[in-house]
């Protein structure tokens, strides 16, 4: 990997980018993770990195990723609809229209997101 190698990740996100996506999520029986991350922050950056490097891709669980720059509109719902305040970043485990695990910034924990599957 060079000085300007590309840091892009290869985790399996799939990208939040409408209200009817998230409706769709919010409003069915699955389970999911919902990561809101600002592209603009470096702590975002290094909480998604770790997040990343700690979750168990076996699970096999879909994985969201909004990008709250772009979406501001859909992290605003979210923090509606789920009566969680804003934060950034904000990792969330969803399971049957419930939150159990939200965490933000340097306390989003990947291992704790296994343990709660």
């Amino acid at each position: 990997m060079g000085f300007f190698s590309s840091n892009k990740s290869t985790f399996p996100w799939q990208e939040l980018t409408s209200m009817e996506q998230l409706q769709s999520l919010l409003d069915s029986d699955s389970k999911f993770i919902l990561f809101k991350h600002s592209t603009r922050c470096s702590i975002s950056s290094f909480a998604k990195r770790n997040f990343e490097k700690e979750f168990n891709l076996e699970s096999a669980i879909p994985c969201y990723y909004l990008d709250l720059i772009a979406f501001r509109e859909l992290s605003n719902e979210i923090a509606s609809q789920l009566k969680i305040q804003h934060q950034s970043p904000q990792a969330f485990l969803i399971d049957n229209k419930h939150v159990i695990y939200h965490a933000s910034h340097e306390s989003i924990d990947g291992n704790e997101i296994n343990n709660l599957l």
